[in-house]
């Protein structure tokens, strides 16, 4: 593949919902571009953006996918995204690398959900933006209705620039506004051009909107516009760019990628619409004292590059996707990672398309690439040069929201599972994994139920360990109601020495997590030397409740008194008399449950407030307060029991169809309802004897 300059190179990055056509768009930009020598269908699992295995089975995206072309003398470096809320990791990943986000929405379905987050997405990141009304061939296709919710949703930037003229619910030709010409499309997508057909004064309100959009760019067109002259093509060229740069204009254009129908006319747009990785791709970034350095997108300037993109595979090995900031970044050198300060030996440099791979010697500024076998470096680390060492942000990825625990099929598969669990995680930043110490469970997190299933399925196909999941154990903890006395003796013969131990303890609650020992004895009827001992044998037994087998918290161990025997009183003895008295006490002081409660933070449209509370109350949650949030949602506040989170983002993704997010961290533990204890105790039961 030819090396092109940042000015020639666009970083276009397709996001929208799930099922609006955005792999079908890439194959269709592709096959017109002639990149590739078929149209791919998803349907049929031969597309190249779709190229791995989950994706051709379930006929989704479920990562985000490279694929290059050349359209006249520029590079377009398409990356196409998943539409699933599962899979938002892609979406951050391609965005994060783009300059510009083209965002695909149906002819027929409209603004949805994923349209409006990956446009809320392009503008927290300050990346351009422009629209594609797809499905234009669809029953029930409604162009002028799409925009009308685009203008509502998006405001006055909205600027169609290719329009349909429908007659009998189907499209006759498609008016490009820019060159004010209209064209035809046969049944293998070739354009005709035709006479621009009499729209009455629909065309003369949509050229006078560009018009002024375009006048709201410069100065010079704004004087032009203002004395009643007609702008120049290049005029409304170089304007239309301007104002995509600065996020004034979002052009919107129409037509079908399965019938290639205005493909051509959106492959000119994002040439002569969208701003160039030269224009766009300089950032700033942190320096090692700590302060801002500008990177401009260069040849000329020193190496910076980051890793945006990571694919693990047990074959070939470690893939890292990467976009060159300013320098050259050849085979030959050695670059250092500003995370770990340490160089990075690089394996072979190549251009990726799709799952084809094509070796380079080098990959320039503003350009995309790919590395084999980086040692250290994951997804957001920064390599540069060692003479000038910098960082750039991190992405923040979206922090999972469901877990479930694995259960292992094969006894001993426990360690395969951390093995896959980590290589993946490095692929895929919105997963987590967790042994759990407390509970004896792995826990896998992810964004929703088909992430999970994704999950499990790699990690039989790639790591040949097969698992099933199961509803994630919660961590319980025991108490005490009420103050006790008792006594706990140890004594034993059996020939030669004995043993002996004995004492007494007063065991009271107390607003306290770990055990608080105390000693208050007299006339030294328990040595000194002994105490450490007592405290040991306590310390061992508040591992486990007398309710439920849950740790002992909360508890306060007065030894207020006891007895020694000269010759057979030893530690042992002692710490096993302490024991004992933890035994008797614990039945006598109102033993009671404890859960873990979190704080609940929900994101949702304010149209979705009553039904988030009620379903907090149902969940025995409490609401502690609503605050409107800067993107238009509403934040609940309130306290929930954490045993009852367990399907809650299902629940809420259902109810605010995507809409809503949530953030649940761990805040305190608080009495169980004594109605609830039995099931608890009942379940404890059954998962030490599955453990035994």
């Amino acid at each position: 593949m030819r090396q092109y300059l940042a000015g020639k190179i666009r970083n276009v990055a397709i996001a929208g919902h799930g099922s609006s056509g955005k792999t079908s768009l890439a194959e269709a930009l592709l096959f017109k571009a002639g990149a590739t020598d078929r149209l791919g269908k998803v349907s049929d699992g031969n597309t190249v953006c779709d190229f791995d295995p989950e994706e051709i089975k379930r006929k989704v995206s479920v990562s985000s996918a490279v694929a290059p072309f050349a359209w006249g003398s520029v590079k377009i470096n398409l990356i196409d995204t998943p539409g699933l809320f599962d899979f938002a990791g892609g979406v951050y990943e391609g965005v994060r690398a783009a300059e510009s986000v083209l965002i695909c929405v149906s002819a027929r379905s409209g603004v949805t959900v994923g349209a409006q987050k990956a446009y809320q997405l392009a503008d927290k990141m300050k990346k351009s933006k422009l629209f594609f009304i797809n499905k234009m061939d669809a029953e029930n296709a409604d162009f002028y209705k799409v925009l009308e919710e685009l203008k509502s949703n998006f405001g006055p930037s909205i600027c169609p620039i290719v329009v349909p003229v429908v007659e009998n619910h189907k499209v006759q030709c498609y008016i490009n506004l820019v060159d004010n010409k209209a064209y035809k499309y046969n049944d293998k997508g070739e354009p005709s051009e035709v006479a621009v057909p009499d729209t009455g004064h629909r065309l003369e309100g949509l050229i006078g909107a560009i018009s002024e959009a375009i006048a709201e760019t410069d100065e010079a067109l704004f004087e032009k516009f203002f004395s009643g002259e007609k702008f120049t093509r290049d005029e409304i060229i170089k304007g239309i760019h301007v104002g995509v740069h600065t996020g004034t204009i979002t052009p919107v254009l129409c037509g079908s990628a399965q019938t290639l129908e205005g493909i051509d006319m959106l492959l000119d747009s994002l040439v002569d619409h969208l701003p160039s990785a030269w224009e766009a791709g300089a950032e700033t970034a942190v320096s090692q004292e700590g302060g801002p350095v500008e990177i401009p997108c260069t040849d000329e300037a020193p190496l910076a590059a980051y890793i945006f993109k990571t694919v693990a595979d047990p074959f070939v090995g470690k893939l890292s996707y990467f976009k060159v900031v300013s320098g050259k970044l050849s085979a030959d050198v050695s670059p250092v990672n500003s995370r770990t300060g340490e160089p990075e030996r690089l394996g072979k440099l190549i251009y990726i398309s799709g799952k084809k791979q094509e070796e380079t010697a080098f990959i320039s500024a503003g350009d995309i690439g790919a590395v084999t076998k980086l040692s250290s470096s994951i997804t957001g680390d920064t390599l540069c040069d060692a003479k000038r060492v910098a960082s750039f942000e991190r992405m923040e990825f979206p922090a999972p929201s469901l877990s479930m625990a694995v259960k292992v099929k094969n006894k001993g598969d426990e360690g395969k599972v951390a093995q896959g669990m980590v290589r993946l995680m490095e692929e895929d930043p919105t997963i987590r994994f967790e042994q759990n110490n407390e509970t004896h469970q792995q826990i896998i997190s992810g964004l929703g139920e088909q992430h999970i299933d994704v999950i499990v399925s790699k990690l039989k196909s790639k790591f040949g360990v097969d698992i099933g999941l199961s509803k994630p154990r919660v961590a319980y903890r025991e108490t005490i109601r009420k103050p006790v006395k008792v006594q706990g003796k140890h004594k034993k013969q059996s020939g030669g020495h004995g043993q002996y131990g004995d004492v007494w303890i007063e065991f009271s609650p107390y607003d306290g997590e770990e055990l608080l020992f105390e000693e208050n004895v007299f006339g030294g009827s328990v040595p000194r030397n002994f105490f450490p001992a007592v405290e040991k044998g306590l310390q061992e037994s508040v591992k486990h409740g007398i309710l439920a087998g849950y740790p002992m918290v909360g508890l306060k161990a007065v030894l207020v008194d006891g007895s020694y025997h000269p010759v057979d009183s030893s530690e042992m003895a002692f710490k096993t008399a302490a024991s004992i008295a933890y035994k008797t006490a614990m039945p006598q002081a109102s033993p009671a449950l404890l859960e873990p409660i979190g704080n609940l933070k929900i994101y949702v449209p304010d149209s979705n407030t009553g039904d988030m509370i009620s379903e907090l109350n149902k969940r025995r949650g409490r609401v502690l307060g609503m605050n409107p949030t800067d993107d238009g949602l509403q934040m609940i506040e309130g306290e929930v029991p954490m045993s009852e989170m367990g399907d809650f983002s299902t629940v809420l993704r259902s109810t605010t169809q995507g809409r809503g997010n949530f953030t649940l961290k761990f805040e305190r533990y608080e009495l169980l309802p004594g109605q609830l204890e039995s099931a608890v105790i009942e379940e404890a039961k059954k998962m030490m004897e599955e453990e035994n």
